[in-house]
């Protein structure tokens, strides 16, 4: 990464890329916290430098605006990105993974679909939020 100082979690190497002034996708970043008890996961808001030198180090297309996540290399988009991440959550939550059955693309369809009436549904922040202090070491940006 050019002349980026980013440091993934060692652990995993877990980071999630999201829209940060999406309500939706900061509720979800709250949710997965919140279940995250181990802290595998960091993040970084789509409008920050980090997301952007990501976003071009993993050839990711940019037109994605919602959550990415990159672990040990790998890219995770829309649903694969979701099913990836409750994997790792606390509680009984990766027992949504069977509905991986479903074919890629009919999930695909029905997360973009979603994904676009987001902010008609929840909202959006005039800014991107800033984390509190003692989860701000989970944040880049």
């Amino acid at each position: 990464m050019t002349g980026s100082n980013l440091n993934y979690n060692h652990k995993n190497g877990a980071i999630i890329l999201f829209d940060g002034v999406c309500k939706f996708c900061n509720g979800s970043v709250n949710f997965i916290i919140r279940r995250d008890q181990d802290a595998l996961f960091q993040f970084a808001p789509l409008q920050g430098e980090t997301a952007k030198n990501l976003i071009q180090q993993f050839n990711i297309d940019e037109r994605i605006d919602s959550i990415i996540l990159i672990r040990s290399d790998k890219v995770f988009t829309h649903s694969d990105a979701l099913f990836e991440i409750i994997k790792d959550l606390d509680g009984y939550w990766y027992l949504l993974g069977i509905f991986k059955i479903v074919p890629r693309f009919i999930r695909d369809f029905y997360y973009d679909l979603f994904a676009s009436w987001r902010y008609r549904l929840f909202g959006k922040h005039a800014q991107c939020l800033l984390p509190t202090n003692e989860l701000r070491e989970r944040f880049f940006d």
